[in-house]
């Protein structure tokens, strides 16, 4: 409904509100508690008022051309503000995972775009909603279309999203590891912030700079994955190319200062940084059309597309910088990885979790 929609879901959703980490790097580990992925049997162009259409009007503020000048490496395009702060490509190949991405972000939540109690927008018309490494803004504009009264803002190392957008929905170019100066007038109801693991070195930091630009009673949310592999089976076993790239990937992350497998974390630095309600939705969700449940297996399909596209977004820059990678040792690794989630007699299992908090009222 895009709106008060804070319950679970029945999609093998998990709501956790004990504060206790899980060890989630055992490779037959779960991620939490939550149900086994059942295997299947193996025998079974109008114009639109509501829209911005003059080329830049969806940016907010000055941008110089030097925002444009991305650099290349490895065949892959990256932003060039604050260049090489930010691991992942840019280009259309990584636009194209971020859509896709998106969408089963949606499948898993049944259409939702968050799992946080927004205030109905009819009894709060003038909502503030920030989105933070909003990437090609995609779910800031579906936002804006849910909330049509509110005031949604994204902001992004890349100005790679669309100039036809809502009238109420709005980028900027920013890094959210700089000091925010959101003024108490600017001061947001809701802050969200989707697969951004691998883009803080403090992430203590972070939380008090969401916390201070929140309104009192206003809700953060963090949607993440694990960056690992985990199974039910023995399947991780049988995936030797896949647990040394999560192992390198997770490595290469650390020694570059901004470890990417921190998903498990977020609900405990939200505690830590004074949030109440704390809660926490983990999904497990396929790689591959093998699971039984129709919607788990609609999701697995797209989840093996998305994954393959995400090893070569993921391994270039990092592990050419910090292993110092060949072009070929990288294609080598990828490919490995690759065909192991392709193999229809592996059944891998990814981690997505949903994590919501609250800025107390006093």
């Amino acid at each position: 409904t895009g709106q008060g929609d804070n319950e679970g879901g029945d999609n093998n959703g998990n709501d956790d509100d004990d504060d206790d980490d899980n060890d989630d790097n055992n490779n037959n580990n779960t991620g939490g508690d939550d149900g086994d992925v059942e295997e299947e049997d193996a025998s079974t162009s109008d114009t639109d008022s509501a829209y911005g259409t003059e080329a830049g009007s969806a940016y907010t503020g000055s941008m110089t051309s030097s925002v444009f000048r991305y650099k290349y490496e490895n065949g892959r395009r990256y932003h060039a503000y604050r260049e090489g702060k930010y691991v992942l490509p840019n280009d259309d190949a990584e636009q194209e995972r971020l859509n896709l991405q998106h969408h089963i972000w949606r499948l898993i939540l049944q259409d939702r775009l968050h799992t946080a109690p927004l205030p109905d927008p009819d009894e709060n018309p003038q909502l503030r909603i920030l989105d933070l490494g909003t990437g090609t803004g995609i779910w800031a504009i579906d936002m804006a279309d849910r909330f049509p009264t509110a005031q949604v803002y994204g902001i992004d190392l890349s100005p790679i999203q669309p100039d036809w957008v809502p009238n109420n929905c709005r980028f900027h170019v920013d890094d959210f590891e700089d000091e925010w100066t959101y003024s108490d007038t600017e001061k947001f109801d809701y802050i969200h912030g989707r697969a951004l693991s691998g883009t803080s070195a403090d992430w203590p930091r972070f939380y008090q700079r969401v916390k201070d630009s929140l309104k009192p009673g206003g809700w953060v949310e963090m949607q993440e994955y694990d960056a690992w592999i985990f199974s039910d089976d023995d399947s991780c076993d049988r995936a030797p190319w896949t647990m040394e790239y999560v192992r390198k990937l997770d490595g290469a992350s650390r020694t570059y200062g901004k470890p990417i497998n921190v998903a498990k974390h977020h609900k405990t630095w939200m505690v830590e940084a004074g949030f109440e309600n704390a809660r926490e939705i983990v999904y497990r969700i396929p790689i591959g059309a093998w699971a039984k449940d129709p919607l788990l297996k609609e999701m697995g399909r797209f989840e093996l597309i998305h994954m393959q596209m995400s090893v070569d977004s993921h391994t270039p820059a990092l592990f050419s910088r910090v292993y110092d990678y060949t072009p070929d040792q990288i294609r080598i690794l990828s490919e490995g990885v690759k065909r192991e989630f392709r193999d229809k007699s592996l059944r891998l299992i990814k981690s997505y979790r949903f994590i919501t908090g609250r800025n107390p009222t006093e």
